[in-house]
């Protein structure tokens, strides 16, 4: 009896955690770094639905036949700094891991709100999920660039979805293609007086985050090229379909996209599996802000994110590295409530794709934000200022916090800019500068 009302209090405790979280995407911890904060416009989002025509269609390819060509759904949400709009609002019907569970998100963009016209218009950031995901997987730190001047459209990859899981080689062959559509399409509708987008959005200055797969495509989209030995892996992408994004070929130079001007990158999947080495990814000339966990088991660290880290040789980037987080590190939303329950087509709670053994994941969220808002305003927007976030030293755990009572910095303080003391443990952020 005692053991049965032990199990029932713990129950009663975790599904109380779970619930007080109300499936928040907007958290801020009390020791959130300082940048990590929401900017000040008020936040709209509006869902977009695109098709990108003819388009080859990866999961009816047959061998010795020709090529099968369809026009490829993309649905978009797009988060924009708001004329005077409520902070708060849902994202109703958003489906989780299992592909089957529907749940509701709070945060603080209001649907179809006014857009905030200012005198400029607004550099464009796109988001790429991983695989499988959806649109709303990062929509922190959507809405918080959104709330800092940015028009923010996050893209629900075809075939690559919670719910809509297909083969692998559609999502090699797309990410990369998807994520230059959307660049095109937003371009276009920044200048269609029948959109609301008209005048609102900048695509000559872009910004890229990717997770994972998007991550991936990033990678691609930057300029690194993949092997020839990945166009042809017989689990991969058929009939060389993926031979468009091989180094060096005409048709990967063709992808490429000088308004993209700055990429963050989480946790890219390939390298440990070949599909880039040292040639290929000397074609990166994108600015790079990698991000990763050191126990990384899906993309790999020392032979997989760093390694690409490391071999970007023609490109300014850094390499964030959480210590002791694994794939999760950085990117995913919350883990909502109801995926703390197990589900029978799935062989683990769906709790554990968003969530990390070691690190919170709120917490790894607000780090995220800090540094992402710092990169992308430097490199964006111009801010000059920002730089002070980034030329930091390079071990967090090796820092001294030291303040006079004041405020100011006494000599020896050396502590992360805009850390509170005891806050930046267990991370580390390196520089390399393009070869010259």
């Amino acid at each position: 009896m005692r053991k049965l009302v032990g199990i029932l209090i713990l129950g009663l405790m975790m599904s109380g955690t779970a619930s007080a979280t109300d499936n928040r995407v907007d958290g801020l911890r009390p020791d959130a770094p300082e940048l990590a904060a929401s900017g000040k416009y008020a936040i709209g989002v509006r869902t977009l639905q695109f098709v990108n025509k003819g388009q080859t269609d990866i999961l009816k390819v047959e061998a010795d036949k020709p090529l099968p060509i369809y026009d490829r759904p993309l649905t978009v949400e797009v988060w924009y700094p708001s004329d005077g709009a409520v902070r708060g609002g849902k994202y109703d019907n958003v489906y989780l891991r299992d592909g089957k569970t529907q749940v509701t998100l709070y945060g603080q963009a209001a649907r179809d709100a006014v857009p905030e016209n200012a005198e400029a218009p607004y550099p464009l950031i796109l988001i790429s999920h991983g695989y499988p995901g959806n649109r709303f997987l990062l929509s922190h730190l959507a809405e918080n660039l959104a709330s800092k001047g940015y028009v923010v459209a996050s893209i629900d990859h075809t075939d690559s979805m919670y719910h809509d899981k297909a083969a692998f080689g559609s999502t090699l062959v797309n990410r990369p293609l998807d994520q230059k559509f959307m660049l095109e399409e937003m371009d276009r509708l920044g200048k269609d007086p029948n959109s609301f987008l008209n005048g609102l959005v900048n695509a000559d200055d872009t910004g890229l985050i990717g997770y994972s797969m998007g991550a991936y495509g990033s990678v691609i989209t930057a300029g690194g090229g993949v092997t020839k030995a990945a166009t042809e892996l017989s689990w991969g992408a058929p009939a060389g379909t993926l031979e468009r994004m091989m180094a060096g070929s005409e048709k990967h130079k063709a992808l490429l996209d000088d308004r993209f001007k700055a990429i963050v990158s989480i946790a890219p999947w390939g390298m440990t599996y070949g599909f880039w080495d040292a040639e290929g990814l000397a074609g990166v000339r994108v600015p790079m802000f990698f991000v990763a966990g050191s126990v990384d088991d899906v993309s790999g660290y020392e032979k997989g994110v760093r390694a690409i880290f490391e071999n970007t040789v023609n490109a300014d980037r850094y390499l964030l590295t959480f210590e002791n987080a694994n794939h999760n590190a950085a990117a995913p939303i919350p883990a909502p409530a109801e995926s703390w329950k197990p589900v029978d087509n799935l062989d683990f709670v769906p709790f554990e794709h968003y969530a990390d053994a070691v690190w919170d994941t709120l917490r790894m969220n607000n780090i995220t934000q800090h540094f992402v808002t710092a990169y992308f305003d430097n490199h964006l927007k111009a801010d000059d200022s920002m730089q002070s976030y980034l030329a930091i030293i390079e071990t967090a755990n090796d820092g001294v916090f030291a303040l006079e009572k004041d405020g100011t910095p006494k000599p020896e303080h050396n502590y992360w800019k805009g850390f509170q003391n005891r806050t930046a443990k267990g991370l580390r952020l390196e520089y390399r500068s393009k070869a010259n």
